[in-house]
């Protein structure tokens, strides 16, 4: 219960936020960075099972970005920002640093999600994660699945996006 209250706290930051990406067009040219934007949903087969969706804009690359959450009402759930050796949870007005965007979705959602590889599932590239498989025969209409099957529990990635402008 708790994470699923911290997973809504943090969708709003993500908006908020995201008033912000104009500017950074140009710089994601420059810098190899992309801009994705959707809903994504995640199920946690823990117990009690977990379950969590949101609106979302991300931005960046693997090595550094920002993933921001809000409610489809526009309501931000918060903002998630990493670069090497770093990330950062902005949940309202608390700040909570971990060591790798791993260990931060790992800590509010229960499982770790493969940040390097949703940037290569976005873009209809296969990208080998231990323990997941992603289903790509629809990132040509803007749906993406990942299922994670190891380490337990299971959990399942929905992602609806729209691709992002040459």
């Amino acid at each position: 219960m708790k994470r699923r209250v911290l997973m809504a706290g943090m969708a709003g930051a993500t908006l908020a936020l995201a008033g912000c990406a104009a500017p950074q067009a140009a710089r994601r040219a420059d810098t190899g960075s992309s801009h994705w934007s959707g809903r994504l949903s995640l199920s946690v087969d823990s117990n009690p099972p977990q379950s969590f969706a949101a609106v979302f804009e991300l931005d960046g690359n693997p090595e550094q970005g920002e993933l921001l959450l809000t409610t489809p009402l526009g309501n931000t759930l918060g903002a998630l920002q990493w670069s090497p050796g770093t990330a950062v949870l902005r949940d309202g007005a608390q700040q909570r640093r971990f060591a790798s965007i791993a260990a931060l979705t790992e800590a509010v959602t229960g499982a770790a999600l493969p940040i390097d590889a949703l940037f290569e599932w976005l873009q209809g590239r296969p990208a080998q994660v231990p323990g997941w498989r992603a289903e790509l025969s629809q990132v040509a209409q803007g749906r993406l699945q990942a299922t994670r099957d190891a380490p337990l529990p299971t959990a399942q990635l929905r992602v609806v996006f729209e691709r992002p402008s040459p």
